[in-house]
């Protein structure tokens, strides 16, 4: 059976970091208070200037952190984001009979097993809603909502920065900097949004629903993961030709025994695909059922509102003394595996050339010598013969082999730009190669 954390009806919070989620947790504590939760610590580096004055004057601001994690509050909320410290505060939150309530996703996605073991050993519970998707209620969707069914797969959206900067270049003509400047001005983006950009905040959040979902804790640097920087405009109108939008599509799957697949990493999808309608900073997540099918959970997962109100969820659920579905984590294989990133799909390339009567028959010449066939090749009139663009698609073939490919065809002289290489996902359909 498992235990039901320690708290008692009057459940005193702590806020570790006073940041833009962590102001729009107080806000939700402060002003529309859930039944039986007090806020009483506020922690941050320099707090003087963190203070604000439509916090109630009972609620102790520190940046002590310690003086926090040996007082007599119940729950602890992270927020400070990061691996260190914060695992490390987590750990001592636990340890010091306390329950934890976090959006770290890299913490979860590294050491989520160990720390719902430590945290059964000492009679609490650790809730990270947050950690994905936002204000999108899928960790707790997948543990209650679906956990009668035996899940194969699940693809989705998991980075709501990384979404809207796409869409705002889909919609909108913007190159990818300006449109990283726009997510940062409505508080969508870091002020470093590497993270994001690159694919490694949705790595995290993909090995998290790996180890809900599918029972299989995959260590996320093993996920193969790319980045949108390569992404322009043109690509979307290219796209467009082909029936196509582009979006940072996330995917786990079973595979034969023990594999794992998982990657991340821009790739077109159909127009009227569930993805392709995903817009801005929403996400979509999509989990394969042996007996249910298909279930999709969609909402905003990038700002403050929205991941405070999964946060401020967790909280009511330890309130409530409900059972932390997550505890039932414990009873399946938690050890770490590598994942494979190797898939087969049609590709799209695009190249930016200076213009000369030999291009194709080169690529051609290489792609065949690759065993790869080429399904078409499409190019706009009226561009610029110094920086040509183009694109050829191929028929589906493994990502190695492209790769290899490309590796060839990247020593051809008439390069502009660095060639940019998209998988295809026609109906979703991909299948995952050990090669």
């Amino acid at each position: 059976m498992n235990q039901k954390p320690n708290v008692p009806a009057d459940c005193k919070v702590a806020i570790l970091g006073f940041g833009t989620v962590g102001q729009s947790v107080v806000q939700i504590l402060t002003k529309n208070t859930p039944p039986g939760l007090r806020l009483t610590h506020i922690y941050n580096r320099r707090i003087e200037e963190k203070k604000v004055a439509w916090v109630p004057s009972t609620v102790t601001w520190t940046d002590d952190v310690n003086s926090v994690l040996s007082s007599d509050v119940d729950v602890v909320v992270e927020l400070i984001g990061g691996p260190d410290p914060a695992e490390n505060w987590i750990r001592k939150a636990l340890e010091a009979g306390k329950s934890v309530v976090t959006a770290n996703k890299q913490v979860i996605a590294e050491s989520g097993p160990e720390l719902i073991e430590l945290a059964i050993r000492h009679g609490q519970t650790i809730s990270f809603e947050a950690s994905v998707a936002g204000g999108v209620p899928v960790v707790r969707g997948l543990e209650e909502g679906v956990s009668g069914d035996r899940l194969s797969r699940v693809v989705g959206i998991l980075n709501g920065t990384c979404n809207f900067v796409l869409t705002q270049m889909e919609t909108s003509g913007e190159t990818l900097d300006e449109a990283v400047k726009e997510a940062q001005k409505r508080g969508l983006a870091e002020a470093d949004p590497t993270a994001d950009i690159d694919g490694l905040d949705a790595r995290a959040k993909l090995a998290i629903l790996s180890w809900i979902g599918l029972g299989y804790h995959l260590k996320p640097a093993s996920i193969v993961s790319h980045s949108i920087r390569t992404i322009e405009a043109i690509d979307f109108a290219y796209a467009a030709k082909l029936d196509c939008t582009i979006r940072q599509v996330s995917l786990v799957e079973r595979g034969d025994g023990d594999n794992i697949f998982a990657r991340v990493q821009p790739a077109l999808v159909p127009t009227l695909s569930p993805l392709a309608a995903v817009k801005g900073s929403q996400n979509l997540i999509m989990v394969t059922g042996e007996f249910g099918g298909e279930t999709g959970f969609f909402g905003y997962g990038a700002g403050g509102d929205p991941t405070a109100v999964a946060i401020v969820s967790d909280l009511i659920g330890i309130v409530s003394r409900r059972q932390s579905p997550l505890l039932s984590v414990q009873q399946r294989g938690a050890d770490s595996i590598e994942a494979i990133g190797n898939l087969t799909a049609p590709h799209y390339l695009r190249f930016t050339v200076k213009d000369s009567s030999y291009i194709i028959a080169s690529l051609a010449e290489i792609l065949s010598r690759h065993n790869i066939n080429i399904g078409s090749v499409l190019q706009e009139p009226g561009e610029d013969k110094n920086a040509l663009p183009f694109v050829i698609t191929l028929e589906a073939c493994s990502s190695s082999i492209v790769e290899q490919a490309l590796s060839d065809i990247k020593a051809l002289d008439f390069h502009v730009k660095t060639p940019v290489s998209l998988p295809m996902f026609p109906n979703l359909l991909m299948h995952y190669a050990s090669g």
